[in-house]
């Protein structure tokens, strides 16, 4: 069931799915609780419940927080529509909600959400083969898999977890010098192009 227990799991899924919200003890249980499941120097960016309902600000909000972390064009198109399609598998296929985490670690970020369906049907997991023209099933996994840098599914009779990875640009080094680029600028009562800095 991924990296953490199904009572977490199932803890987390209790805390944000009440229909009054949670409570402020129940909100220091969810923080006790997604602490837990962190890696070491990772920083969490986002980490809700989804139904159906949160799919449009789910998907605005993950753009927005890659797009912080550096990742732009085709490769945050890519990411964002992996993330879509998983998000829509297990709100189809698994009951109608979920649990949605992003987070970004060693250079990475990082995407995994996660459902208490009855599993994907082992024939889909690959999804290796372009599904024809004619079905109106398997496209998600095949999308997933070649959107981004890694797809991984674990899936049971219990649930599914689907973790998306993309390799996040690496920024400027710091140590590297920068040249300094000559411009020409007016000084004092000299002509202009007088004095080059």
């Amino acid at each position: 069931m991924g990296l953490y227990s199904r009572a977490a799991f199932e803890q987390v899924l209790h805390l944000d799915f009440s229909s009054e919200g949670a409570t402020p003890s129940g909100s220091a249980a969810r923080r006790r609780v997604q602490a837990r499941l962190e890696e070491p120097d990772m920083r969490t960016l986002l980490a809700q419940p989804f139904t159906l309902h949160d799919v449009t600000n789910l998907r605005r909000e993950v753009a927005e927080q890659a797009e912080r972390c550096g990742l732009s064009g085709p490769r945050l198109d890519d990411f964002v529509l992996a993330v879509h399609e998983s998000i829509v598998n297990a709100i189809e296929h698994a009951g109608g909600h979920g649990y949605f985490r992003l987070w970004t670690v060693d250079g990475i970020i990082r995407a995994e959400t996660t459902d208490q369906g009855s599993g994907i049907p082992e024939g889909y997991v690959e999804g290796r083969r372009r599904p024809s023209g004619l079905t109106s099933t398997g496209r998600g996994i095949y999308l997933i898999r070649r959107l981004c840098d890694n797809a991984d599914f674990r899936t049971g009779p219990h649930g599914t977890t689907v973790r998306l990875t993309m390799r996040l640009p690496r920024g400027p080094d710091p140590g590297a010098r920068r040249v300094m680029r000559r411009i020409r600028v007016s000084a004092g009562g000299h002509p202009q192009g007088r004095f080059t800095a």
